[in-house]
């Protein structure tokens, strides 16, 4: 390995700086971050999945679906949180490190779930109930933001270069099963519960199982091993992060990223946490067949993220950019058009998995374009901040636009709406700099 790849150089003697991983250290480092990924996203999607049945405790009325519109507004709070998590944590995990930036934002996951848990209702203590539910969404919120910039940095500076793209996937892989996971929960509830039981109690259930599988990954996190990416560029003394040289020295990076970022968090948000509500206020379809249309095409979802990770290994990063923001921007309005028109259930899944296998190309490789983009001092911010204001300012509002335009009765602008963000994200790639060739994660 050369100095280049081992990051010796700049007079720093060889002896200071960590080696890179061996093979069995690379794939504990990759499972342990996945891991508290997947709890991560697992607590933040479970609150989507479970809206319906707990709405009326925190937004009491007499139209439900002014009840679910609160209930999502406050999911939309708790994504506006996550740019201020990201900008905290992505300091953090660029001046402590990104395996202690990952064990703090996993516990602080863990107090949001069960805050959440064990809430008391609006008719029990009033006011206080829908605040403080905001206010443990905004803690899940400032959670999810610093997690995605420490999990994704981390994640790509461990993978090793020729299969980075490969297992830097499985951030988004992890992503998607922990949403699996919550609506396999979900499924299985519906179908062992009344719809009395879990409008009562039982939507508290998942929140607690969140909470205790966020202890478990806090202690898997804290013996993880710290990055050779991290404490090379200690060791080398270089400049810690600090926000405004993230704008003044990377502001095309930070902006192509926020400008990508818009067209995948709004088509991912909208192909999978909204799909299930879509497919049952829109299409026809009983809560059980939607759920099950949804967990589906999330099984496909979760075998094309690899498929294509690896294509990015060896096509490039910016041709599976392309072929999911185009292949989605055209077929977002006549995919979920013909999901309106309530058509079988076999062919509303084929609809949505066509929809998320393209979308994978941009989940895929999500992570590690964004980490290629930065040099280590300041890579996890770079990541996370533009990320986070970019799902914040799309990903959070989706639901609550789709139901506002609902209620409206224009349904269908909506689709517009996802189609022209995906388009302008295409045009942004079409700029972007192939990274896989201009890698700034220098260790292998």
């Amino acid at each position: 390995m050369t100095a280049t790849e081992t990051g010796a150089e700049g007079g720093v003697p060889p002896g200071v700086l960590k080696p890179g991983l061996t093979a069995p250290q690379r794939l504990r480092a990759i499972l342990g971050g996945s891991s508290g990924n997947l709890v991560e996203w697992y607590d933040w999607f479970v609150y989507s999945a479970f809206a319906p049945y707990f709405s009326s405790h925190f937004f009491p009325s007499d139209d439900p679906l002014t009840s679910l519109l609160g209930t999502m507004t406050t999911f939309a709070v708790g994504f506006f949180a996550r740019p201020v998590g990201a900008w905290l944590m992505g300091l953090y995990a660029d001046r402590a490190g990104r395996k202690t930036a990952l064990t703090l934002a996993v516990g602080m996951m863990c107090v949001g779930s069960l805050i959440i848990a064990l809430l008391p209702s609006y008719a029990t203590i009033g006011i206080a109930a829908p605040i403080i539910l905001v206010l443990a969404r905004i803690l899940q919120g400032l959670s999810v933001g610093g997690e995605y910039g420490a999990s994704a940095t981390y994640l790509s500076e461990m993978a090793g270069a020729k299969r980075r793209g490969f297992w830097s996937s499985f951030q988004f892989v992890t992503m998607v099963m922990g949403q699996l996971i919550a609506l396999g929960i979900l499924a299985l509830m519906q179908t062992n519960m009344s719809e009395a039981t879990l409008n009562d109690w039982g939507w508290r259930i998942p929140f607690f199982i969140g909470a205790a599988m966020a202890v478990v990954v806090f202690w898997i996190r804290a013996r993880m091993d710290e990055s050779a990416s991290y404490e090379n560029s200690k060791a080398r003394g270089e400049e810690r992060a600090r926000t405004m040289l993230l704008f003044l020295k990377y502001p095309k990076e930070t902006l192509a990223i926020f400008f990508f970022t818009a067209g995948g968090s709004l088509a991912f948000y909208s192909y999978t946490t909204y799909m299930p509500k879509f497919l049952k206020a829109s299409g026809g379809f009983a809560a059980p067949t939607a759920t099950a249309i949804s967990a589906g095409s999330l099984f496909v979802y979760l075998l094309a993220l690899p498929l294509f990770g690896w294509i990015s290994d060896h096509l490039g990063r910016r041709a599976t950019l392309g072929f999911a923001f185009g292949g989605c921007a055209l077929m977002s309005y006549p995919a979920m058009t013909a999901l309106m028109n309530g058509p079988s259930p076999w062919v509303a899944f084929l609809i949505v998995s066509a929809l998320v296998f393209v979308l994978s190309g941009y989940n895929s490789v999500s992570a590690v374009v964004k980490a290629e983009l930065f040099p280590a001092n300041v890579r996890a911010l770079g990541v996370a901040l533009p990320y986070g204001m970019a799902a914040a300012t799309f990903g959070g509002t989706a639901e609550m636009i789709a139901i506002a335009l609902k209620r409206e009765g224009h349904e269908t602008w909506f689709f517009i709406y996802v189609a022209i963000v995906l388009a302008m994200s295409f045009l942004v790639v079409l700029r972007l700099r192939e990274s896989r060739t201009h890698s700034l994660i220098l260790e292998d």
